[in-house]
């Protein structure tokens, strides 16, 4: 679905809805903010099936670096070996459901991972198949068809589970994506932070949403591109639940973190996540739920007709 010169929106993805003309929304428990947080799990490869494509600024290491780059590929591989049970300790102790994004060459070598995912409760989630793949225009039709394919079946052979949600590598889509996730049977997709709250996408196929990212909260856009203080960090998350928490009467609205273990793990950072993550459930007035689960309420809403939007 190319970009269109044309009046109003130039692309058929989703309608423009202004936040004033939707309705009401309610969250369980009467809570006015739903807290989604994905942590990532994902692997790097040393050499990249040829034709792929991998962002030159990736974080991670000291930058880009000659073949082959140690550094930036084991600092990545910490989230694995370390951080992420660091990460999922820290929700557990506040009483946050994990969303695990994991990509299929996690889920085909890191079985460990894979079940301790799994007995740690954690909703699991396609990530493509590595950071070092990511979906874009380059691919063809066919070509990006087979990827998702591939990634989901993947992940449902690790896991016993068939995913529900989709989170690129790196954000990475085509004028595609959003239809062939729906047309493969995805029921949210969580590469668009452009809102609030929950919306559905425009796809031929199925009931597609989106789950929208915060993605200046991200970690990596955070700490890593932006350079920013991981004490200001911890701030930034709380302040931005305080304003959600007092704009989500009525229309409640969704605080979706995406982590990565490898940066929010490390044994300096994880107290200002725990900190924030503590402020965020101490209050009241927060529903912290899987994605799917918040997705579904969303759905059973807008069903409903308390949802709705302008174009």
């Amino acid at each position: 679905m190319p970009a269109e010169r044309r009046r109003g929106m130039d692309h058929e993805h989703y309608d423009w809805s202004p936040m004033p003309a939707r309705g009401p929304l309610s969250w369980p428990g009467g809570a006015r903010v739903a807290l989604c947080v994905i942590v990532n799990l994902e692997h790097m490869e040393w050499v990249p099936p040829q034709g792929s494509y991998q962002r030159a600024e990736l974080a991670g290491g000291f930058g880009n670096r000659p073949f082959p780059d140690y550094t930036r590929k084991s600092h990545r591989e910490y989230g694995h070996r370390v951080g992420i049970f660091r990460v999922l300790d820290a929700l557990q102790a506040n009483n946050v459901a994990p969303t695990v994004a994991m990509d299929l060459l996690t889920a085909q070598n890191y079985p460990y991972l894979v079940r301790h995912c799994i007995d740690r409760g954690c909703e699991i989630i396609a990530h493509g198949q590595s950071v070092s793949r990511m979906i874009t225009g380059r691919m063809s039709e066919a070509e990006e068809r087979e990827y998702i394919r591939e990634s989901l079946a993947g992940l449902e052979r690790a896991t016993g589970v068939a995913p529900r949600g989709w989170l690129g590598p790196e954000y990475g889509e085509s004028a595609r994506t959003p239809r062939l996730l729906a047309e493969a049977g995805l029921r949210f997709v969580c590469d668009w932070p452009n809102d609030e709250q929950p919306y559905p996408m425009t796809t031929p196929d199925g009931r597609l949403y989106a789950l929208p990212i915060s993605l200046e909260l991200d970690d990596v856009n955070a700490l890593w591109e932006r350079h920013m203080d991981v004490e200001r960090y911890s701030e930034l998350i709380k302040e931005s639940f305080d304003v959600l928490l007092r704009d989500g009467r009525p229309q409640g609205r969704v605080l979706v973190l995406n982590l990565h273990p490898w940066l929010i793990g490390q044994p300096f950072r994880i107290g200002y996540l725990e900190d924030a993550l503590a402020h965020v459930m101490s209050g009241g007035g927060v529903w912290a739920a899987t994605g799917s689960d918040i997705v579904d309420r969303f759905a059973q809403a807008e069903e409903a007709g308390r949802t709705g939007g302008a174009r």
